[in-house]
């Protein structure tokens, strides 16, 4: 009985130890596949047309389907977004311009440009419709936001370049809001004014007396050369950052190249504008879009097209971008 008693107690101690075996190569052999972690990205837009071709990436982004983690900030005006940007409090921003090369002055070359995404947005209203060509505003005032950035130099190179002085033959009298323009043309109080997309598509949807009388793309270019196009929106980049996170930033400009061009789905694009505020009502979106102009030029080509537009706002006012041209270094091409 004890011989019989030892040879189970042997038995069950190999069993076990089989058994302990078998499950430990078992778990060896189980491997787990680690999520490749994203870079994460403070990214800035602005309300209004500069914005409207991020909205995709936006929702790519809340999807959890975008190549990077971005976190989206977005501001009512040019500068609240470029101050963030110049502190180091974004990454990235889409902004005007103009503002893009002045913050690469300011900060001694901290700032880059990766891409052109908005081109003219602007449009000379009229209640009534006696202005058929630029040489109607004589002796005319016209209302406008943008004094000190891209409207105002506009505005002033294609008047001068038509023969008309600006305080001699034509009048400008800025306001400091778009939505204070929008409502005192569309109420009547104001006859001429030159707007912006999509306070254009709110203001003739208000006031059908209200016309589109000239677009400063076609004025613009017919003083400036067509191959000289009004490049009013871009997205810029902290030096710092791209040096740190070049795939990150290439893997942003692929991505935002879809997110501009899923723009010509123009219902599912405003319904995006409204959800994510960069315009108040998808309606008015809707109206707007296809004359905002969205854009994706980056690389050799953007820097060709855009150095061309830089030269006209140094001639027009060296202010405007920063009291010189940006060096070759400000152009991230890739």
């Amino acid at each position: 009985m004890k011989k019989h008693i030892a040879l189970t107690a042997v038995l069950l101690l190999l069993a076990t130890l089989l058994f302990g075996c078998a499950a430990g190569d078992g778990a060896t052999s189980t491997t787990t596949t680690a999520t490749p972690t994203k870079t994460q990205v403070a990214i800035g837009t602005i309300q209004g047309p500069t914005g409207i071709g991020m909205v995709n990436l936006m929702e790519a982004d809340a999807k959890g389907t975008a190549a990077n983690d971005y976190t989206f900030t977005v501001g009512s005006t040019p500068q609240e977004i470029g101050t963030k940007l110049a502190q180091g409090a974004l990454d990235m921003a889409a902004l005007p311009t103009n503002l893009a090369a002045s913050l690469y002055q300011k900060t001694s070359g901290k700032v880059k440009l990766l891409a052109v995404n908005t081109l003219g947005v602007l449009y000379i209203l009229e209640n009534g419709s006696g202005v058929q060509s630029i040489a109607d505003l004589r002796g005319k005032t016209i209302y406008s936001t943008g004094e000190g950035a891209n409207p105002e130099y506009i505005l002033k190179y294609v008047l001068e370049k038509n023969g008309l002085t600006v305080g001699k033959d034509v009048n400008i009298e800025f306001i400091a809001e778009n939505t204070e323009l929008a409502t005192r043309m569309a109420s009547g109080d104001i006859k001429l004014a030159m707007v912006p997309e999509p306070q254009v598509s709110s203001i003739t949807a208000q006031n059908a007396d209200v016309r589109v009388a000239l677009s400063m793309n076609t004025e613009w270019e017919a003083v400036a050369g067509e191959n000289n196009k009004l490049m009013m929106g871009c997205v810029a980049v902290r030096a710092e950052f791209l040096e740190k996170n070049k795939a990150a930033v290439d893997a942003f400009l692929n991505e935002y190249k879809t997110s501009a061009a899923a723009t010509a789905q123009v219902d599912a694009t405003a319904a995006l504008c409204e959800t994510y505020g960069i315009i108040p009502k998808a309606a008015i979106a809707k109206k707007a879009i296809p004359n905002c102009q969205i854009t994706f030029v980056a690389g050799a080509d953007m820097k060709a097209q855009i150095t061309a537009y830089y030269d006209v706002l140094f001639a027009a006012n060296p202010t405007s971008i920063g009291g010189k041209l940006p060096e070759n270094d400000f152009y991230y091409v890739g």
